[in-house]
C-alpha cells in the first residue's frame, strides 16, 4: 500500500504541469533540455511548499523521490521524452517542407 503511495505520488510530481511554464513560449520555440526540466521545477516548487507546511513529508516525498524506482522511472522517461521529442521535431520540419512545396509553391 505504502509503494503503491510512493510511486502514484512519484509519478504526479514527474507528470505536472504549471500554467505559467506552459504559456511561456510556444511549443515550437521549446528546447528539448526545457521541456524536461518542467516536471523538475514543479517537483521542487512541490517540495518547497509542503517542506513549509509539514517538514516529515517532505522529507518523506524527498526520501520517495530518490529511491532507485523512482530514479529508473524518472531516467525511462527522460530518455522515451527524448525521442519523442526528436521524431516531433522531424514531423515539424516535414509539415513545413509540405507547407512551403505544395501550399505555398516556393
Amino acid at each position: 500500500m505504502l509503494q503503491s503511495r510512493a510511486l502514484m505520488i512519484a509519478l504526479i510530481l514527474l507528470l505536472s504541469t504549471t500554467l505559467p511554464e506552459v504559456q511561456s513560449k510556444s511549443i515550437f520555440e521549446k528546447d528539448r533540455r526545457e521541456l524536461l526540466a518542467i516536471p523538475e521545477t514543479i517537483a521542487s516548487y512541490f517540495y518547497e511548499a509542503v517542506n513549509k507546511v509539514y517538514p516529515k513529508v517532505s522529507q518523506f516525498f524527498l526520501d520517495t523521490v530518490q529511491s532507485p524506482t523512482v530514479i529508473a522511472a524518472r531516467q525511462r522517461i527522460a530518455k522515451e521524452a527524448t525521442k519523442v521529442s526528436i521524431m516531433f521535431e522531424q514531423l515539424i520540419e516535414k509539415i513545413k517542407n509540405v507547407w512551403y512545396t505544395r501550399i505555398l509553391g516556393y
